[in-house]
């Protein structure tokens, strides 16, 4: 087991690895030390997913122990703090920092169902004007994007965050346990963000046209068969081979209007030489725009750079602290061992700016539901 800690003028970091909930727990708070029992108001906490079913005896302890009654957090396949990655070990970050009361309000659940947020929230963000919203989905739950454009449609707040990402209970914290949906922190204008995405694929061709779909089949591009596009974009070599696709190559979508050519990336679902088709993870009809990307660790880790640069620069200042949220695909899974993505991160933004994050099951930037990017943003 370990601890340590790092902090700003506001937040400060503690996690803990290799034990049960309440070593990990006891070692965070011992981390912290003073700022445990500080005039600290708000905290965050994120847990690997060996601890899933220990969510609420974690929130009761760090309450107790802290008497902040604001928490925000959820559950990952790892999590991630300044400088380190924990993968498939039981692990625990918590942040704790101290903001104006009414800088910032907690997100309750927001369901499918949910068709106008709680009267308190849309009451706050009338009066504070949020710029960001920090929050968890439930994978299990329909129509997410429409929920996430719900909430910025009523709070004209930009959202960041991740989908809990467990083999077991599907959690998140909002002030309490809960799950089914949306849940999270908004943040009042007064104090300020900035974010910024990075892929994790590389295009490897032209942006197509879908002249013929049918749900998430493309039947054609270009008026072609989708199929015979395919093979042109991923070349000869994998065209011989169509096993060495598998989680390499994938099918991305422009998103209409960006400046910063962004697209949403979605898994192949199947290819059909015989019929000429391509399936993909995502609805796709007449006038919709498809291209094929790959997994490209070097490209990612430019990229990266990149966008922690630029955030960094339009931050103009040592932010208070930092979120990461990443894909589970990304992290050791694609750069290696050694937490090279965090690494990375802290390499440019700076060894002594509280960073809290997970690794996500999908990550949400703005009100769309992104994979194989990481999100990253700073509290001002």
């Amino acid at each position: 087991m370990n601890a340590a800690d790092n902090q700003s003028d506001t937040f400060t970091v503690a996690h803990a690895s290799g034990g049960d909930w309440q070593e990990l727990t006891e070692a965070c708070l011992l981390s912290l030390g003073k700022a445990a029992k500080g005039a600290n108001n708000l905290g965050f906490v994120y847990v690997s997913d060996s601890l899933d079913e220990d969510l609420h005896l974690i929130l009761k302890r760090l309450k107790e122990a802290t008497r902040i009654h604001d928490w925000v957090g959820t559950i990952g396949y790892g999590i991630c703090i300044s400088n380190t990655e924990f993968f498939d070990v039981p692990a625990m970050a918590i942040m704790v920092g101290e903001v104006p009361q009414d800088s910032f309000c907690i997100l309750p659940t927001i369901g499918p169902d949910d068709r106008d947020l709680p009267k308190e929230v849309l009451d706050w963000a009338r009066t504070h004007n949020p710029v960001l919203g920090i929050v968890h989905a439930d994978p299990r739950v329909p129509g997410l994007e429409k929920i996430f454009s719900r909430i910025e449609g009523q709070t004209h707040c930009f959202l960041v965050g991740g989908m809990t990402a467990s083999r077991g209970a599907q959690d998140q914290i909002a002030g309490e346990v809960t799950d089914g949906g949306v849940s999270g922190i908004l943040f009042g204008g007064a104090l300020g963000a900035v974010t910024g995405l990075t892929q994790g694929c590389s295009p490897i061709g032209a942006v197509h046209n879908v002249t013929k779909g049918r749900d998430n089949i493309v039947l054609a591009l270009d008026d072609k068969p989708a199929f015979d596009i395919f093979k042109e974009d991923i070349g000869e070599l994998l065209a011989r081979d169509l096993s060495k696709i598998n989680g390499y190559v994938h099918a991305a979508i422009p998103i209409k209007g960006s400046d910063q050519a962004d697209y949403l990336v979605r898994n192949l679902l199947g290819i059909y030489p015989e019929k000429g088709w391509v399936s993909i993870g995502e609805r796709v009809g007449v006038g919709d725009q498809v291209m094929f990307v790959r997994r490209d660790a070097v490209t990612a880790i430019a990229d990266l750079k990149r966008m922690v640069a630029d955030v960094k620069r339009r931050a103009d200042g040592p932010p208070r602290a930092a979120f990461y949220f990443s894909c589970i695909a990304r992290g050791p899974n694609l750069f290696g061992p050694g937490s090279a993505e965090l690494r990375t991160i802290t390499d440019i933004l700076g060894e002594d700016i509280p960073l809290i994050g997970f690794f996500a099951n999908g990550e949400i930037s703005n009100n769309r539901l992104y994979g194989y990017t990481g999100v990253l943003s700073l509290i001002l």
